[in-house]
């Protein structure tokens, strides 16, 4: 119930059906947000054009004005159709017009009436109205809910705080039931939709009843607030007397010209917060630091703490998303574009999109690029973020050996700051974005705690929707991101961590793969770097293939592009000085740009004497040929092992030479070389560490090629542990070697049998290039290993004899 209107309570005396007084047509007057009941003085604030002019012709003429309610408030210029068809005949008691240009209308309600059709013509809304009177008799059921409403009025003028008398006066004043009903209805707080049904209830007991249900849902309200008001009143304390203390210091400050700005930023951070669309337990958080922030002096230290964690939970995207495009053919178009080769990784991102787009609510997998650096796995990862049109962000974890720079700092911490995964989240301004994990195998750990544990929760798809960081404290979805990780080898990335991965191995280039990818992008990229157009500079097949061969040993092309790099400055300097116009490099211009080659194919001249075998070795950067050298001296039986061999190693060695002495005679060897002599196996690049048990055969074929005078074959390198009892078993990383192999121009490879599944993931190009000998026993790898002739003046000695005078010596003397 309100008392916003004036009131003068009157009867309708009007008769049913009659027009007004001297008039056949009405002025309406269309209002937005009140209800005018006869009996009710309502003051109106009018501004449309129409109203006015309707509004003056009315006060002009005298004429009575027809009040109505406009079925939708927004409505500026109401049409016919947008007004309802009840309303109230008013007699306008004054109008005035304010310095301001506002024109106010006070009037007086007195019948209500019904629109029959609206008259046009005129610049102002008219009707031809027919008058709806009442007749009212006062039966048992009326009387009673007149005497229900009086009561209900009263009690609720006696809740209303400040209340003029004037009302309770008109509610003991007026007798007749319809009467109190409309004055009741004008004076109560009610929506104007409701207020009209009321006007339109012709009915008294209907419009009584009307009146009553509005009266006791007021009442009901009046009746908490009196009792909220009154608690609050008796119950005071002390943090809303510090609230009213500080609401009255904030006054003074603002009266002293101290408040503004903080309460200004205030207000800034609130609609930010609104803004952000944060998860439910994230805006009841940042809800709760912002009143910290509201009662806390900008003088204290934790003033700013606060301030930059609201920054942070505003700054992430929590219901951003990038829109995802996929297409097939054009990801297949992107992926041939960017890169050479690399079928199967290509076939594994297609296929990763085609089950994002018939199952776009599905769980994205880890996926984790494996293989030697400049393979391009990093370029891999943003040719997926092209394809799909999601923002790229990447996150170097090579050297990372503390857990909070994954997981941020607890804010307790003075400079504490999220980890780089809600950094990353943050930079890319999406949920969604592609988020390269690079280098996981050189993650550290240190008293700071372990980074790859922490790295479980954010790469497992069950537990990543509700990542906590610690520096935030809330949960926040990591669902939608799709993790690329990238290794050089997966022997340091912990089990728990590769389990929650899908390992991609990325092999090696072959030649022809190389000079394909130097053809198409290495060249074209480096000539831009130097400000070059293709037509000026020129580097021809024979050339590429110079560098590859001789300039470059590894599985990548990071190496070759400096290399092509070299020329093409070599020839921008030549231009710049205007010596040449354009330039076509060919193979006999390297040497001259790049000095003397650094690589050669020295198998050949390394392997013609016996004692002397070639092994395939793997390395974090691919594979790599090593020369496995041995001889014998007088001596007393003993083994030395030189090139800074592992222990491993050591016990291949010390295995080899076991089986050796095992089978000697089925070797053709004196079994009596070996109490006179001493066996050195070297293995040179003396300064770098080799380990691994795949070695194992190249030192049985080397001991066996010295003892026997057999020289190893020229073309043949080969790999695999050997056992005591004479076989040869499986080894790892059969694609590094064979493309070691392959680009040290050997053409025959030993493999152990068990090994045959492992070439599917050698290249196709490189399979038709190297001849494989399977070998399950070492009969089967002495066979194919080492010549059938032996070596001028190397011949073995034969069974019972030394294998020269000085051998024979050392026997004697002993």
């Amino acid at each position: 119930m309100g008392v916003s209107m004036a009131k003068e309570p009157e009867q309708e005396t009007a008769k049913p059906d009659a027009q007004p007084p001297g008039e056949a047509e009405l002025i309406l007057l269309p209002i937005r947000q009140a209800v005018l009941f006869p009996g009710i003085i309502l003051p109106l604030a009018i501004g449309r054009p129409a109203s006015i002019a309707g509004a003056q012709e009315a006060a002009r003429s005298q004429r009575m004005l027809g009040v109505v309610l406009q079925t939708d408030p927004t409505v500026e210029d109401p049409a016919p159709s947008q007004l309802h068809r009840v309303g109230t005949i008013a007699q306008i008691l004054r109008y005035v017009t304010s310095p301001e240009g506002v024109h106010h209308v006070i009037c007086r309600g007195t019948r209500r009436f019904r629109i029959r059709e609206f008259v046009p013509g005129h610049p102002f809304l008219a009707a031809r109205v027919e008058e709806i009177g009442t007749s009212e008799v006062i039966t048992p059921e009326i009387e009673a809910r007149l005497r229900l409403l009086r009561e209900r009025a009263r009690e609720a003028v006696q809740l209303l705080p400040n209340a003029p008398g004037e009302i309770q006066a008109a509610i003991e004043g007026i007798e007749s039931a319809s009467g109190l009903a409309d004055f009741v209805a004008g004076v109560m707080d009610a929506t104007p939709e409701e207020k009209q049904e009321v006007l339109e209830a012709i009915d008294v007991k209907e419009r009584l009843d009307k009146v009553l249900a509005l009266l006791a849902r007021r009442l009901e309200v009046l009746r908490l607030s009196k009792q909220i008001g009154d608690q609050t009143q008796q119950s005071l304390s002390s943090q809303q007397r510090e609230h009213i203390l500080r609401e009255q210091l904030r006054q003074i400050q603002k009266e002293l010209g101290e408040g503004d700005d903080k309460t200004a930023e205030i207000a800034e951070v609130r609609a930010s917060i609104e803004k952000a669309q944060m998860s439910a337990e994230a805006q009841e958080q940042a809800q709760k630091e912002l009143k910290r922030l509201e009662r806390m002096p900008e003088a204290a230290a934790e003033y700013g703490m606060i301030r930059s964690y609201l920054d942070w939970l505003i700054d992430l995207p929590w219901s951003v998303l990038s829109p995802e495009r996929i297409d097939i053919a054009e990801a297949r178009r992107i992926l041939d574009e960017d890169h050479y080769g690399l079928e199967k990784v290509k076939r594994r991102i297609l296929e990763y999109l085609a089950v994002r787009k018939l199952n776009p609510e599905g769980k994205s997998p880890i996926l984790c690029f494996v293989g030697p650096p400049g393979v391009g796995k990093t370029s891999l990862g943003q040719s997926i973020a092209r394809t799909t049109g999601r923002k790229f962000s990447r996150l170097s974890l090579g050297g990372v050996h503390d857990e909070a720079e994954i997981r941020g700092h607890r804010r307790t911490y003075i400079g504490a700051l999220p980890g780089n995964i809600i950094q990353s989240i943050r930079k890319a301004g999406t949920r969604n974005p592609v988020l390269m994990l690079d280098e996981m195998d050189k993650l550290g750990a240190g008293f700071h705690g372990d980074p790859s544990s922490a790295l479980l929760e954010v790469l497992d798809p069950e537990q990543n929707a509700t990542f906590r960081d610690n520096y935030l404290a809330v949960a926040f979805d990591l669902s939608k991101v799709l993790f690329i990780g990238t290794a050089n080898f997966l022997d340091n990335i912990p089990g728990p961590v590769r389990d929650r991965m899908e390992v991609i191995e990325i092999p090696g280039y072959v030649e022809e793969e190389k000079l394909e990818i130097a053809k198409r992008y290495l060249v074209a990229r480096q000539l831009a770097a130097t400000g070059l157009k293709p037509e000026q500079c020129e580097i021809d097949e024979a050339a590429l293939r110079f560098i590859i061969r001789d300039y470059t040993r590894e599985a990548g092309v990071r190496n070759l592009e400096r290399q092509i790099g070299a020329v093409c400055r070599r020839a921008a300097m030549r231009i710049a000085e205007g010596t040449a116009d354009t330039l076509r490099i060919k193979a006999k211009d390297v040497t001259e740009i790049l000095g003397a080659p650094r690589f050669e194919h020295e198998v050949a001249m390394r392997v013609n004497v016996p004692g002397v075998a070639t092994g395939l070795a793997w390395t974090p950067v691919g594979g790599d040929i090593l020369f496995v050298e041995a001889t014998r001296a007088p001596g007393r039986g003993k083994l030395i092992l030189t090139g800074q061999l592992g222990e491993v190693m050591k016990e291949s060695a010390q295995a080899a030479l076991s089986l050796v002495k095992a089978r000697a005679v089925e070797l053709g060897i004196d079994p009596h070389i070996f109490e006179v002599s001493d066996v050195h196996i070297h293995v040179p690049a003396g300064a770098v560490p080799k380990d691994g048990p795949s070695a194992g055969v190249a030192m049985l074929v080397a001991l066996v090629s010295l003892l026997t005078g057999r020289p190893a074959r020229s073309d043949t390198a080969m790999t695999g542990e050997i056992s005591l009892r004479g076989l040869v078993l499986p080894i790892g990383g059969v694609k590094e070697k064979v493309l070691a192999a392959l680009q040290a121009g050997i053409t025959t490879v030993l493999l152990p049998t068990r090994n045959r599944k492992d070439l599917d993931d050698v290249p196709e190009r490189a399979r038709e290039l190297v001849r494989f000998v399977w070998v399950e026993r070492i009969e089967e790898a002495l066979e194919a290993a080492l010549s059938e002739s032996k070596v001028a003046g190397a011949e073995a000695a034969p069974p019972g004899e030394s294998a020269s005078p000085s051998v024979k010596r050392a026997a004697r003397s002993r």
